[in-house]
């Protein structure tokens, strides 16, 4: 099976990239499962793969999603109308899954919802809460009600297109976390575009490791102190020894994702053969 990993970091140093691969040798040391994979700088180089592979996997990434005039972002675009229109008219499907400013970015390319700048930083560790179609979904069958994950976004996805996501055949699996003294609307946090297609606006892939690592260091702690207060921040360190927190939402989402895509391949050839 052959993996395009799409990083959309510009150039920037991340953990979510190291996270995206871990998961990858994960399911592949784990399951023996042949994976094979390469990746693409989409936004730093104007990488953008072709259509020769199995799975897709486009990081987030820093800066904003609103329309460019960048020139990777238009052949990007046609990468993915290219995926959704192979999967219409091919048995062997391609699966895709998008992740935070991925995911911003094929929502406004879809119209599924609209997109803004927030007015402050969210960032941290928070609950998600999952829809009725997001309790059912295989992705998330794995996690409880709500589930924990790191939500890191200058950006939003709100007030969904509701009819457009049903004409196309999508849902929406999951919302951010409840405001009651908040009197505005919540973010889109997941959405299944298409059977094999499903994004998240938060991070899926992140890690306790890689998240202690960057709340660890001096000029982070003090920077998130600075922005969100002490007890954001202790509470953020709790969250991160509490292995059923972020550390089961990296084991369950996007290894599983790989799984189900690694599955439905098989099933094919299968199919093929027989």
């Amino acid at each position: 099976m052959k993996i395009a990993v799409l990083d959309m970091n510009n150039n920037h140093p991340n953990e979510g990239m190291r996270c995206i691969l871990h998961a990858i040798r994960t399911v592949q040391g784990n399951d023996h499962t042949e994976l094979a994979f390469d990746i693409f700088n989409v936004r730093g180089n104007n990488e953008i793969p072709g259509l020769d592979y199995d799975l897709y996997i486009s990081s987030g990434g820093p800066g904003s999603p609103l329309p460019s005039e960048e020139a990777w972002e238009q052949p990007y675009f046609q990468l993915i109308d290219q995926l959704f229109d192979w999967n219409r008219q091919n048995e062997r499907k391609k699966h895709v899954f998008l992740i935070c400013h991925s995911f911003q970015l094929v929502t406004r390319h879809l119209n599924l919802g609209e997109l803004s700048r927030r007015k402050s930083t969210s960032f941290g560790i928070f609950p998600i809460h999952k829809t009725d179609e997001g309790i059912s979904d295989p992705v998330f069958a794995g996690l409880p009600e709500p589930f924990y994950a790191v939500d890191s976004r200058d950006y939003q996805v709100l007030k969904p297109d509701l009819e457009r996501i049903e004409d196309m055949g999508a849902s929406i699996l999951c919302l951010e976390k409840i405001r009651p003294h908040v009197k505005l609307p919540r973010a889109l946090m997941g959405i299944r575009f298409s059977p094999e297609i499903v994004g998240t606006q938060f991070h899926p892939e992140a890690d306790d490791e890689g998240m202690l690592r960057y709340f660890l260091s001096d000029e982070k702690r003090k920077q998130i102190v600075a922005n969100f207060g002490q007890t954001k921040y202790d509470e953020m360190m709790t969250y991160l020894q509490d292995p059923n927190k972020i550390a089961l939402t990296e084991s369950v989402i996007l290894p599983g994702f790989i799984r189900q895509a690694v599955r439905s391949q098989a099933a094919t050839q299968e199919l093929v053969i027989n």
